[in-house]
C-alpha cells in the first residue's frame, strides 16, 4: 500500500469572499461556513474566528483541533465511516493544508476540555499555537444531552475540515512525501536483516464522553486489530473524547502520529517497520485483560522483535497500559512505552497509577501537575469562566487581570502521550 501526502503549505488565513488558497494563504468564506456548520439541529448558534501564531488570543474551552486534508487519489474520502463511504483509506494521494487546523470550542462538553494559548508562556506547551486557526464557536440548543453535543461539535470540526480540505484539491503541493507499507511476508523478504517492529496504539475508549472512532466504529465495540499506518494519515481514526487536554490525542494528533512518521524514517534503514496495532482502553477488568491479551497475541504473531506502545489519557488506562507491556515483554519481545506523569505538583508522587518491573523502557511527556501561570491575553475565543472548573483548573485559577494559574493539565497537547510535544525527561 502506497500513500503520497502533498503538503501544501499554509503561513496565513484570512476572511475572504471565496474559500481558496493562493499564495500559500487559506483564505475563508465566514458565512459559506457558518452556513455549512449551523445545518446541525443540535447548534442553536455557530460564530468563526481566526487565531495565528503570535496574537494575543486565548481559545478554550477546546474540543478537537483537525487538519484539513482531502483525497484526490485511491479510493475513499476523509474521515471514512463518518463523512465519506467506508472504504479502506490510505493509499493514493491526499492533499494536506499543512499550517492550517480547524479548532472548535463553546459552550463546555465535558470538564476535561483545554486551552490554547497563541503567543506567552502557554504558547509554548501546544503546537496548536503555530498554526493558523480556524476557530468554531458552537453553542447547543437548550437542555442538550452531553453525548449530542459531543457528536454535535465532533462532525462540525470533521465537516469543517473537509471543506477547507477541498480548497487544496487542485493546488500544486509544496512538496510530497511518500509512504509504503508492504504486506508482511514481501517487508520480511525485503528487509530479511532487519530488526521487525510494531507500533501499539492504545485508543481512548472508556466512554462517558471518552471515545475515540475507528472507521466510524467507536473503539470499545472492537478488539485488537492490525491497522496499516497510512490508514491514519487519511483519518480512520479521529477523536471523540473530552479527556484531560494535555494527554488527549486531537484527530490532528492521530492524523500526524508521530510515532509512526518516525518509524518509517528508520523503516528500511535501521528497522523494518511491519504495522500497527490498535486496541482499546476499556474499564472493566475482564475488558483489560482481554484487550491485553490479543495485543501480545498479535505481536508475537507478527513475529516482531520490538514494539513501542503509547497511552492515551492516565490513571485507569494505566493498568492496560502495563498490561500490554507485560504482555508483550513475556512473548520476549522488547518493548518501549510511551506516557506522560500526573506525579504531583512537586514531582514526588508516583507517576503512574500501576507499575510493573518488565516496564523498564520509558519515554515520557512530562509531568501533567506542573503548575504554571499564563500571561493575560488581550482577547477570548470561547469562554475564560470555565477554566476554573476544568481539569488541572481550581477555584481561583482566573485571576482578576484575566492571568491564570493552572495546572500543565488544562493546555491542549502539553504532555501529549504520542510525544507531539517540547516535555520529557532523563532517566539516570
Amino acid at each position: 500500500m502506497h500513500l503520497e501526502l502533498g503538503n501544501i503549505f499554509i503561513n496565513d488565513v484570512q476572511f475572504g469572499s471565496q474559500t481558496k488558497v493562493e499564495n500559500k494563504t487559506l483564505y475563508v468564506n465566514k458565512e459559506e461556513l457558518i452556513t455549512l456548520i449551523s445545518e446541525d439541529e443540535h447548534l442553536k448558534s455557530v460564530d468563526v474566528e481566526l487565531a495565528k501564531p503570535g496574537e494575543s488570543i486565548r481559545i478554550t474551552p477546546v474540543k478537537d483541533v483537525i487538519e484539513p486534508r482531502v483525497k484526490v487519489a485511491g479510493s475513499g474520502g476523509i474521515f471514512p465511516g463518518v463523512l465519506t463511504k467506508v472504504d479502506t483509506v490510505g493509499a493514493g494521494r491526499t492533499h494536506v493544508l499543512k499550517g492550517a487546523a480547524v479548532v472548535t470550542t463553546g459552550k463546555v462538553v465535558g470538564f476535561q476540555e483545554g486551552i490554547i494559548d497563541m503567543t506567552g508562556t502557554g504558547a509554548e506547551y501546544t503546537p496548536f499555537s503555530k498554526l493558523n486557526n480556524v476557530v468554531l464557536i458552537c453553542q447547543p440548543v437548550d437542555d442538550i444531552k452531553p453525548h449530542d453535543h459531543e457528536r454535535a461539535l465532533r462532525m462540525a470540526g470533521l465537516k469543517a475540515a473537509e471543506y477547507f480540505g477541498k480548497a487544496g484539491k487542485d493546488i500544486e503541493p509544496d512538496e510530497v512525501l511518500s509512504f509504503e507499507t508492504l504486506p508482511l511476508l514481501k517487508s520480511i523478504e525485503k528487509y530479511p536483516k532487519l530488526p521487525k517492529v510494531a507500533y501499539v496504539q492504545m485508543l481512548q475508549s472508556q466512554g462517558l464522553l471518552h471515545d475515540t472512532y475507528v472507521y466510524g466504529v467507536d473503539a470499545k465495540q472492537t478488539l485488537p486489530t492490525l491497522i496499516k499506518p497510512t490508514e491514519l494519515m487519511d483519518g480512520a481514526i479521529i477523536s471523540g473524547n473530552c479527556v484531560s487536554a494535555c494527554d488527549k490525542n486531537t484527530t490532528y494528533h492521530h492524523l500526524n502520529n508521530p510515532i509512526v512518521q518516525d518509524l518509517f524514517k528508520q523503516h528500511g534503514k535501521e528497522i523494518n517497520f511491519v504495522g500497527v496495532i490498535i486496541t482499546n482502553e476499556n474499564v472493566f477488568l475482564a475488558d483489560k485483560q482481554r484487550s491485553s491479551n490479543w495485543t501480545a497475541d498479535l505481536a508475537e504473531y507478527l513475529g516482531v522483535e520490538g514494539v513501542v506502545v503509547s497511552q492515551e489519557g492516565f490513571g485507569n488506562p494505566d493498568t492496560d497500559l502495563i498490561m500490554n507491556c507485560k504482555k508483550i515483554e513475556e512473548k520476549g519481545i522488547k518493548t518501549v512505552i510511551v506516557t506522560d506523569e500526573y506525579a504531583g505538583r512537586n514531582g514526588a508522587s508516583q507517576s503512574l497509577a500501576d507499575a510493573d518491573p518488565k516496564a523498564d523502557a520509558v519515554v515520557t511527556g512530562g509531568n501533567a501537575n506542573e503548575v504554571i501561570k499564563l500571561p493575560p491575553m488581550e482577547k477570548i475565543i470561547g469562554d475564560l469562566s470555565i477554566v476554573n472548573t476544568i481539569a488541572g483548573g481550581f477555584d481561583g485559577s482566573v485571576q482578576k487581570d484575566g492571568s491564570l494559574v493552572v495546572e500543565l493539565q488544562t493546555i491542549t497537547g502539553a504532555t501529549n502521550e504520542l510525544g507531539f510535544n517540547k516535555l520529557t525527561a532523563k532517566g539516570f
